[in-house]
């Protein structure tokens, strides 16, 4: 079991040094013209791919580090480089974690290459839980799974929505409801392969940030998939599925965790690594111009009132950011969150991020509120880190209830 530490090794520096200079001569030239275009840019995934950014390998490099640190290191720095190409780059990685959260050796293997495609024909995945009527409370999931014995099929219908590449994804990750009366429990997910007939975007959003990640609703209409398409497998769904019925009988309290949850609990300190990058981002923004930015004949910064604005804003950074490394070293670990350490990091950090990034705006003034600097973009980019894989509301609602052992609602 690897020790905590806060240094890291050579190899791990010399990745984020790397990626730290992918973001700064690759993404930042390139932010605001995807931000005003709203359009995945392919050309920066192209040029990720062919660097070895993008790709399979290098996530699982980093999902594999043993200390836990190298996904949110990797996050940070490409994050910090501009978090709506970022988020093209790496949305992806949540389709991936729910197949390696829910999938068998063989599922894993044969469709996460799928969803990244190669160097010459780049491909992205998307990862489908929330519905219309549906987010936070999954329990209210429409979206409906029939099994076809006589074929050998799984038959879907539904609605997704908020789904990163939902549409444009080669394949598309999806949590259905296998049995209405288990609630959350009665949850599966399910590959949909690439061209399969009934599945269509629907809405494309026109968001208040990360503008150049592509989030549309995904449309299942009869759609077939082979009963190999179930991760885990059949057999695996029916054990779980008859434990859940013998315990809701009971009257039982054994908490059972569906699809959804398993994704998001492993990705929660990833995006709270994010929200550190975007923070991190804006403050450096904020320091450089107070330091060259002169009023009544001195930098701003010589004034207490901005001094110690930045003061706070670097505390608050550094304090998310242990906060996730801690919860991605326990996770790689092995360690159990009994204080629910992978939503204090992804609300504590979040929080920041939006915080952090409306200082940066304030220190620069009616410069701050224009597109001609980072810093505004960096806000509206911030405002999705309260909000996507579990609100802020949602964090607390877990924290709470893993505190005090009470269904708290």
């Amino acid at each position: 079991m690897a020790e905590f530490t806060l240094d890291l090794n050579d190899d791990q520096k010399q990745v984020r040094d790397w990626l730290h200079g992918f973001a700064a001569d690759v993404m930042r030239p390139a932010a605001a013209e995807w931000d005003e275009r709203e359009e995945t840019p392919w050309p920066i995934i192209q040029e990720a791919a062919k660097l070895g950014i993008y790709s399979l390998d290098f996530y699982a490099q980093q999902f594999f580090d043993p200390t836990g640190l190298g996904i949110p290191m990797a996050m940070e720095e490409l994050f910090w480089g501009d978090a709506g190409i970022a988020l093209s780059i790496v949305g992806t990685g949540l389709a991936a974690v729910g197949v390696l959260a829910n999938g068998t050796e063989e599922q894993i293997g044969t469709w996460i290459p799928q969803m990244y495609g190669d160097v010459n024909d780049v491909k992205v995945a998307a990862f489908c839980s929330s519905e219309p009527d549906a987010g936070s409370d999954v329990a209210s999931m429409r979206t409906r799974a029939v099994y076809d014995e006589a074929k050998d099929e799984w038959v879907l219908n539904g609605t997704k929505t908020w789904a990163t590449n939902g549409g444009i994804a080669n394949v598309h990750v999806v949590v259905a409801c296998v049995d209405a009366e288990l609630g959350s429990k009665g949850h599966a997910s399910f590959i949909v392969p690439p061209n399969t007939p009934g599945l269509s975007q629907g809405q494309k959003f026109q968001k208040h940030g990360i503008r150049a990640s592509h989030t549309a609703e995904v449309v299942l209409e009869d759609v077939r998939i082979p009963g190999s398409c179930l991760l885990g497998g059949k057999e695996k769904l029916d054990e779980r599925l008859a434990r859940a019925r013998e315990k809701a009988k009971a009257g039982g309290g054994e908490r059972v965790k569906n699809a959804a949850m398993a994704t998001f609990e492993a990705s929660r300190p990833a995006v709270g690594a994010m929200a550190v990058g975007t923070a991190r981002a804006a403050y450096e923004v904020a320091l450089d111009y107070a330091k060259t930015r002169e009023q009544f004949g001195r930098p701003i910064i010589d004034n207490q009132g901005i001094a110690f604005q930045l003061a706070d804003m670097r505390t608050q950074i550094d304090a998310a950011r242990l906060l996730v490394w801690r919860a991605s070293w326990m996770a790689t670990t092995g360690k159990p969150f009994t204080s629910a350490e992978g939503s204090m990091s992804k609300l504590f950090a979040s929080e920041v991020a939006k915080k952090v990034t409306a200082q940066a705006i304030q220190i620069l003034g009616g410069n701050g509120f224009t597109r001609e600097y980072p810093v505004e973009r960096m806000h509206r980019d911030a405002a999705i880190y309260t909000i996507f894989e579990g609100t802020s509301e949602i964090q607390r609602l877990v924290i709470a209830r893993t505190l005090s052992g009470m269904q708290i609602r």
